[in-house]
């Protein structure tokens, strides 16, 4: 299932670029550019790509899934910067910065460049029309090219089949997880979502599965297109302890890894998809053990269960659907179990709020809710009818934004509570800003 590409007709005119070397401009003109901040399809950005003559020669490694896939990207970024090959990574959405999408050796890539990369996309298209990130997608791959790397790692937008990164072609493909999401793009059941997800694979070159119960309709195009098919619990794997753990597969084993620096026991799981996916690029980018303790143990993406210092515990979390609300609970379940949970809590309207609410409501002692602004935000009625429609017993204060929540919720803290911030990037952001400001 996709959502129909839209006309030209219906794009009508489009603004004129802007004259400033501003990147808020840029970034600005990008939103306005297309009337649809989701458009699936590869036409567009592929003829784009080719004007730009974009035929990247350094290796490339996709990354789709539900969930987890930020976690693995960083962590393959961290291991092959470690093993001194310079990388390239292109992630979103981003939390404070535009630049955190595009890295180039682990460094941001600065307004200057992306600004330039903005303009040769813009010079290429000529009257094509292009979303907010397909014209990112493109210029951040521009910016690999002239960097010279030696390997991309491509952070899937959504689905994988239609996907502006699917207009390069990778030398390995990886799918951390298959759950309900975006429905209304990807269809309703784990089979599309899994058919989608599946796009990213390429005949004869290596398709890792770390989804445990992977939809037929994932295994059956990755053995239809000859792809080379990994999956976990059969072809590698992991043995989780307390310190430390244990990787296999096909390549042989790894023992006595450290627990990656993110947060959760599902990052081992994230980490296994990673080694996998090194391991089947072994003979064109070889990473030795040393790289990959180093890399793990010295990744950093905030807000994946993100706890800061202090009294009361503030911890930040991007989970959005029920699928990473059932991990949240997880990670909330091993904490010191003094003091409460508070909930800074705000989602996009188009995602499942009953179902993460659902998930984690029972280890919830107060809610602060907040409205999300822009036109996928949620006002306070909505997240109110989904607290009311689960149940909800704890008390629920209604807040005017994530700013007015957190501070409220820190006044009514005690010092062995933990402050939870989480249901969309957009919340975690919006508390990192207000943060940054006291």
């Amino acid at each position: 299932m996709s959502v129909p590409p839209l006309s030209q007709a219906t794009l009508g005119s489009l603004p004129a670029a802007p004259d400033s070397s501003g990147l808020e401009d840029w970034l600005g003109y990008l939103e306005r550019l297309h009337p649809s901040s989701i458009d699936l399809g590869l036409d567009r950005v592929a003829s784009v790509r080719d004007r730009l003559e974009l035929a990247p020669e350094f290796a490339v490694i996709t990354v789709g899934g539900t969930n987890g896939k930020g976690s693995t990207c960083a962590m393959l970024e961290s291991c092959l910067r470690r093993a001194g090959y310079r990388t390239g990574c292109y992630m979103s959405p981003h939390l404070l910065r535009y630049n955190e999408r595009v890295r180039i050796g682990g460094v941001e890539a600065s307004d200057g460049a992306l600004v330039e990369a903005f303009r040769r996309v813009e010079q290429a298209r000529a009257s094509t029309s292009l979303t907010y990130f397909e014209f990112g997608t493109l210029a951040a791959v521009l910016l690999f090219v002239d960097a010279r790397i030696d390997v991309a790692v491509l952070e899937v937008g959504l689905g994988g089949r239609l996907d502006a990164v699917n207009a390069f072609e990778p030398d390995c493909a990886v799918v951390v997880s298959v759950a309900l999401d975006h429905l209304d793009y990807l269809g309703s059941t784990r089979e599309s979502i899994g058919f989608e997800k599946a796009g990213i694979f390429r005949a004869r070159k290596p398709a890792i599965v770390a989804e445990a119960d992977p939809p037929v309709s994932l295994v059956q195009h990755a053995r239809e297109i000859g792809a080379d098919l990994r999956l976990i619990d059969r072809d590698f794997g992991y043995v989780a302890g307390e310190a430390q753990w244990r990787f296999w597969d096909w390549r042989g084993k790894r023992d006595a890894l450290p627990l990656p620096a993110l947060l959760g026991t599902y990052q081992v799981a994230n980490a296994s998809a990673g080694l996998a996916a090194l391991d089947s690029l072994r003979d064109r980018l070889p990473v030795d053990n040393g790289a990959i303790r180093r890399g793990l143990v010295e990744v950093d993406l905030p807000a994946r269960f993100q706890v800061l210092p202090g009294r009361p515990a503030l911890i930040l979390d991007v989970a959005h659907n029920p699928h990473a609300a059932v991990r949240l609970a997880e990670n909330l379940a091993r904490l010191d179990r003094r003091g409460g949970v508070l909930a800074v809590f705000a989602m996009l309207k188009d995602k499942d709020i009953e179902g993460v609410v659902a998930t984690i409501a029972a280890q919830i002692q107060k809610w602060f809710i907040a409205p999300l602004p822009g036109p996928r935000g949620t006002d306070l009625e909505r997240v109110q009818g989904a607290l009311r429609s689960v149940s909800v017993t704890a008390p629920v204060v209604c807040c005017v934004d994530i700013a007015n929540a957190l501070q409220r919720a820190r006044e009514s803290a005690g010092p062995d509570d933990k402050i939870l911030v989480f249901g969309s990037f957009h919340t975690a952001a919006a508390a990192l800003h207000a943060l940054n400001r006291d």
